[in-house]
């Protein structure tokens, strides 16, 4: 369902038709797809990041010095 306010600020319920439900699954498909996207490349900076701690601290930092960079 959806609202439709009048000129009155009178509020008239209606059912979605197929176009428009078709659009409400596209979008939630899209915006999972983007979230998981987001959360993939979020997790792999993470991973980048401690790898490159690791490398750093291998070469003879302290954990600090290497946080530092």
């Amino acid at each position: 369902m959806k609202a439709i306010i009048g000129a009155n600020n009178e509020v008239q319920y209606v059912p979605l038709t197929a176009e428009e439900i078709q659009q409400r699954e596209l979008d939630a498909i899209a915006f999972a797809t983007e979230q998981a996207e987001r959360a993939a490349a979020e997790e792999a900076k993470a991973a980048a990041k401690a790898s490159a701690l690791a490398k750093l601290q291998a070469l003879g930092l302290t954990a600090e010095e290497a946080a530092a960079l």
